[in-house]
């Protein structure tokens, strides 16, 4: 039996002036339907929010003293390989 995705409805009020702007920046293929406009604006909106997370995590990992002790630590085990006499690529 195959499962539908769920759906769930929500009344929203946006300000007209957003509308505005979001109908002169969305692709036309959407711009005639606010509810997979709305969709695919909040999609956008979590992998942006994600990706800044992320991007926030490795920076934070990039200053930890003990990631940096270990990345030195693994330069120093790999800098006899990198050593094979093919130049520097």
């Amino acid at each position: 039996m195959k499962r539908r995705p769920t759906t769930l409805r929500r009344s929203v009020a946006l300000p007209s002036a957003l509308l505005g702007e979001l109908n002169s920046v969305a692709p036309p293929e959407l711009r005639t339907n606010l509810n997979r406009l709305v969709i695919v604006s909040l999609q956008e909106y979590v992998a942006r929010r994600r990706r800044e997370e992320f991007e926030s995590a490795i920076a934070a990992m990039a200053e930890d003293p003990q990631v940096q002790s270990e990345c030195a630590a693994i330069a120093r085990d790999f800098a006899a390989t990198e050593a094979d006499g093919l130049g520097n690529d």
